[in-house]
């Protein structure tokens, strides 16, 4: 603790933000890895599978609105305490039903349950919204951009880190033992994050009792720059009303929203299609496509600050294309290992360019902008595996690559609307820029 009440430091909001975040996020891949364990037992169709690996993007998706709001009346910590507990309790139900009823008891009648459990482990996802909220406002306003990129560049790396470890996992433990063993890092990462996570100075003040100005004027003795910008319902109206707002979220489904689908869907199609067994689909899903996009939006933000988040956008989408057309007609092991590569990096940079644009389009409301962006098109990871289970349903194990024609369609789409945006004359940029996802 230092003087005048204040406990802990910017060093350590932040590391305990971008630790809880990787704990969260992990959520993505909870099916995916292990999907056809599932579809084995419980005798599931390719739409039902689909649905059922993207049951942790329903939560984790709309839930960044809401809980990304009470940040601004609350502070993080305990926002970020209620998902995590969401995501255990969805933990712990999911494991007491394989406990009881795997392997031979797992039925298709099972499935609404595992839904639901799915879901709620899901809500460890929707962290992203608080533990940026958190990194902000520990972090001086001329390192935002280096702090932001560190918490979300580590933190979106768990998903890859788990698709890698997951079927490890199974090989050593068996499946009720790979979900009992990811039980225990969730509680232990909830733990670790309630141990370490301290909310900014202004938050700390205005929960020992001072009024909001005071609090400001307190905090801002101890270093803090950037506060809570009013009332967050407010700011959300204010950008829904912004029709270029649900452009980018349309551009955001795409890019986000299709690398959170992907990445539960991808071990499906490596096993299915390519006969890959389950070590190996999680290998390429991590190596080939999930670490990669997360890793290449620090270097697509910087190429959209150079050469404009438009042009970025027109680019980087039309990769996806290209290299989603690749993926429809290929049988192949190694072009398609080539065409996902490409693919991730389109996804990578198409992220980063979208989020370059929230301030300049939208400066009017721009943490509602951010909010509605980010939750709303990460929602996405949930529309579209049911899409692509339904090739599968349709044409059978080459319904696998055929599906891959969604995201031929959606990026150009994107293509196309991005291409419309600078023709247009965006009003003057906001000072502030919103986190990266």
């Amino acid at each position: 603790m230092t003087g005048d009440g204040v406990r802990g430091s910017p060093r350590r909001g932040i590391a305990s933000a971008t630790l809880g975040f990787f704990v969260g996020f992990a959520g993505v891949v909870l099916y995916g890895p292990v999907a056809g364990e599932f579809e084995a037992a419980m005798e599931l169709s390719g739409l039902a599978l689909g649905l059922l690996v993207a049951a942790p993007q329903l939560t984790g998706s709309l839930l960044r609105i809401p809980f990304g709001a009470w940040v601004e009346d609350a502070g993080a910590k305990k926002p970020f305490l209620v998902l995590l507990g969401l995501s255990i309790l969805g933990m712990v139900g999911l494991a007491a039903l394989l406990v009881r009823y795997y392997p031979d008891g797992l039925t298709g009648e099972l499935y609404p349950l595992v839904f639901l459990f799915g879901a709620l482990s899901g809500c460890g996802i929707a962290v992203f919204s608080v533990g940026s909220a958190q990194t902000s406002y520990w972090s001086p306003e001329d390192r935002q951009g280096t702090a932001l990129a560190l918490y979300a560049g580590l933190g979106n790396s768990s998903p890859g880190v788990f698709a890698l470890v997951v079927p490890l996992a199974l090989a050593a433990l068996g499946l009720t033992g790979a979900y009992l063993a990811w039980l225990g890092f969730l509680v232990l990462g909830t733990v670790a994050y309630a141990f370490l996570a301290v909310d900014s100075p202004y938050f700390q003040f205005l929960k020992q009792g001072a009024d909001p100005e005071t609090a400001r004027e307190r905090a801002s003795r101890h270093g803090q720059e950037l506060f809570p910008g009013g009332d967050a319902v407010v700011a959300l109206r204010e950008a829904a009303a912004v029709p270029r707002t649900w452009v980018l979220v349309a551009l955001f489904f795409t890019s986000f929203g299709g690398f959170l689908a992907l990445t539960t869907w991808y071990p499906s199609y490596w096993t299915s299609l390519h006969g890959f067994d389950l070590r190996t689909a999680g290998t390429l899903t991590a190596v080939a496509f999930t670490l990669p996009a997360a890793l290449l939006r620090v270097p697509g933000g910087v190429a959209s600050d150079r050469f404009g988040g438009e042009e970025t956008a027109v680019a980087s989408f039309a990769v996806v294309g290209l290299s989603a057309a690749v993926l429809v007609v290929t049988r192949g092991y190694l072009p398609a290992v080539a065409a996902t590569l490409l693919l991730a990096a389109g996804m990578g940079v198409a992220n980063a360019a979208v989020f370059q644009l929230v301030p300049k389009y939208v400066p009017e409301a721009v943490g509602g902008a951010s909010g509605l962006v980010g939750g709303l098109g990460a929602f996405g990871g949930f529309v579209v595996p049911p899409m692509l289970g339904a090739f599968v349903d349709a044409q059978g194990t080459s319904g696998y690559a055929t599906g891959f024609v969604v995201y031929v369609a959606l990026a150009l789409a994107s293509v196309l609307v991005a291409a419309t945006l600078y023709r247009r004359e965006p009003a003057p940029a906001a000072e502030g820029v919103p986190a990266d996802d």
